[in-house]
């Protein structure tokens, strides 16, 4: 071959490395997105949309806060389950399209608890809805990250929706008198529960219920008193499909599902929630009930069956409406 034909030769070679060179350092210099997708998911229940709307997640020491357990066996539960403390902890709210009424299920932070919550109207909005058109929301109890993104940046955010929640609620965390009489790290949660949800007071749109009941057909309240004076959780049902909505009757499964005996420094009364928690438990298992959960890892919902004296957990299989 001649001297030219290896000159091209080499040549070529060059150009193809430098490629490989300029493509390697351009991939290399790209920053990472560090976004995620829009945090919502719709699945049906008989004829009933329920969306799972993501409010954001929080990191939570939990080896600190779960009690009638210690903090090597949250540990170890945790580490079984590839996870560890703090634990990245979902807010998840749910929508439920009966057809003739749009109804949602707590309402996330709002900017009660921080940068990385709030983020409940921008996932709503990506799953189709406005929050004008939300008719009812239900509250399962008056902690901020459940109520307070129902006020945000001095006006209310779903201005056509009924709120209605456990009136053992509304009468403890709406009190001036209880809230002047809690010490003072627990006057904020007094605070932010006023905050959010004394405008809709205000225009009349705050009605409180009484214990188990109907609210709008195929969506009734369950009293699961314990964690606040009026937790409750809501059984929804159509077409011989049924999920329960439980709130924070749990915190973290990848512990209270082996061990349910487990529970938070959040309760106001512990034993309460603890035998709540073990009579749904059972319940769902039973039925075959869909269970959809708060602080579950997005979306929260899935199936349970006993095992011994725990549950397994098993995530609702993603698929397209």
């Amino acid at each position: 071959m001649s001297m030219d034909h290896w000159k091209k030769v080499i040549a070529g070679l060059v150009a193809i490395a430098a490629c490989i060179v300029y493509v390697t350092h351009a991939h290399a210099a790209a920053p990472a997105a560090k976004t995620q997708a829009p945090g919502y998911y719709p699945m049906m229940l008989g004829d009933f949309e329920v969306t799972a709307i993501s409010d954001g997640v929080v990191a939570l020491p939990f080896g600190k806060l779960l009690t009638n357990t210690t903090p090597q066996r949250v540990e170890q539960l945790l580490k079984r389950a590839f996870l560890q403390d703090p634990l990245p902890t979902s807010v998840n709210a749910y929508v439920v399209n009966t057809g003739s009424k749009l109804v949602m299920i707590d309402s996330g932070a709002g900017s009660l608890f921080g940068p990385t919550l709030g983020k409940l109207v921008d996932n709503l909005k990506a799953a189709g809805y406005q929050p004008e058109q939300i008719d009812e929301i239900y509250i399962t109890h008056m902690h901020g990250d459940h109520i307070g993104g129902l006020f945000f940046g001095n006006k209310i955010v779903f201005p056509n929706a009924i709120i209605r929640a456990d009136k053992r609620d509304a009468d403890h965390w709406l009190s001036q008198a209880k809230m002047d009489a809690a010490p003072n790290d627990a006057k904020p949660a007094f605070k932010g529960a006023m905050v959010s949800l004394n405008p809709y007071v205000a225009a009349g749109k705050f009605k409180p219920f009484d214990g188990p009941t109907e609210l709008v057909p195929g969506v009734r309240a369950v009293s699961a008193y314990g964690h606040t004076p009026g937790h409750t959780i809501y059984m929804v049902e159509s077409k011989g499909q049924s999920m329960a909505v439980l709130g924070d009757l749990m915190h973290v499964a990848a512990v209270q599902f082996p061990d349910p005996s487990v529970t938070v420094q959040f309760d106001t009364d512990s034993k309460l929630p603890a035998a709540a928690r073990k009579k749904v438990y059972a319940d769902v298992a039973k039925q075959g009930r869909w269970i959809a959960v708060a602080h579950i890892s997005f979306p929260g919902i899935g199936h349970i069956r006993q095992d011994g004296a725990g549950y397994v957990f098993y995530p609702v299989n993603y698929t397209h409406p």
